[in-house]
């Protein structure tokens, strides 16, 4: 069903060069739902680092998924595909935060119907759509993937990222013991506000020597890891006897010479990566159920929140992914929606 739907929308495209100066609002048909799928009137979207990565031309959206930017959006149901069921969550005037499969930088996306959660009560447009993407990852990796457990410790690189503030928050509510690596004493700072019980600056410290200190000895469970790259060898290091890296981004670069892998078989330990945007519409709406149960009500009462670095009207995502490459931010970056879209210059 449909109503009210415009033909056309208004959305960001980028050009061949991949900078950001290269963002650009432009006119696009306004998708329809298909099978399985709702369509979201888009009040507030996130940014993240696969989307400056598949701007760069280094992460191409899966077979099927839209070709737009943007992975997290926040809104209202507007209309629904066949198979949704009449009645249920998400219908028509439902207001979700939805992780989608690309297409969020727009004025409507299409979402599959099981990655969509409700609002957590108290929250704005703005807040809701920080949280998909994070959640879903940070839920998947540490607690489906890695298994983690009430008393184990976890470290996580990149603190004061999205996925940092994060999983900070989620391991110490969930019982376990979180350290985490930032960049400056402001970052390690905030890392610790949150729950972590150290913060180390990796530009300053020896990460693995440091957790061995910290944990006199005995290493971590598990490691939340973005850099990859020359990580690898450190990380294997730091992780307890039967410890486990979970590997999402590889900021630090795709390659790790010089490790050692004996550690790998002596110690026991399991080393494993996970992208989520290609995963099964299933997969994911699994991790949805599970959010909503254990996460949303922690939202819903303010024992975790969603820390917001900045947030630009959809003309401006340029400098929004700008920020974002700067490494300067402590939190997410954002878009609204809801701002008036007066000129045709992504700025």
């Amino acid at each position: 069903m449909t109503q009210n739907i415009p033909d056309t929308m208004q959305a960001i495209a980028y050009g061949a060069n991949g900078t950001p100066d290269s963002l650009h609002v432009t006119t696009v048909p306004t998708p329809r739902p298909g099978a399985g799928e709702v369509l979201v009137r888009v009040m507030a979207a996130g940014i993240n680092r696969p989307d400056i990565m598949q701007r760069k031309g280094l992460y191409p959206p899966p077979p099927g998924a839209s070709p737009l930017l943007g992975l997290e959006v926040a809104g209202e149901v507007v209309a629904v595909g066949e198979g949704v069921p009449a009645g249920s969550f998400p219908a028509p005037g439902a207001r979700v935060c939805a992780l989608t499969n690309g297409g969020g930088y727009a004025q409507y996306c299409v979402v599959p119907a099981g990655q969509c959660l409700p609002w957590p009560t108290g929250f704005d447009a703005v807040h809701a759509a920080s949280l998909p993407e994070t959640f879903f990852t940070v839920w998947s990796n540490l607690f489906m993937t890695a298994g983690l457990k009430p008393g184990e410790s976890v470290l996580v690189h990149g603190g004061t990222s999205g996925i940092g503030t994060t999983a900070i928050q989620l391991v110490r509510e969930m019982g376990g013991t979180v350290y985490a690596t930032a960049g400056t004493a402001d970052k390690c700072t905030l890392c610790t506000a949150l729950g972590a019980k150290a913060a180390i600056n990796y530009r300053t410290e020896d990460f693995p020597q440091r957790i061995k200190e910290l944990t006199e000895g005995v290493g971590v469970n598990v490691i939340l890891d973005m850099i990859g790259g020359n990580y690898l060898d450190g990380n294997l290091r730091a992780l307890a006897t039967a410890g486990r890296l979970v590997i999402i981004a590889l900021q630090g670069g795709a390659r790790a010479d010089g490790v050692n892998l004996a550690r790998i078989m002596t110690r026991r330990l399991v080393v494993t990566g996970t992208t989520l945007r290609p995963r099964e519409r299933a997969y994911k709406a699994e991790i949805a159920r599970q959010l909503e149960e254990r996460v949303w009500p922690l939202l819903g009462s303010r024992a975790i929140r969603p820390l917001i670095h900045a947030t630009f009207p959809l003309a401006r995502v340029a400098d929004a992914h700008t920020l974002m490459e700067n490494g300067t931010h402590m939190g997410k970056i954002m878009l609204d929606l809801q701002q008036p879209l007066t000129n045709t210059t992504a700025r």
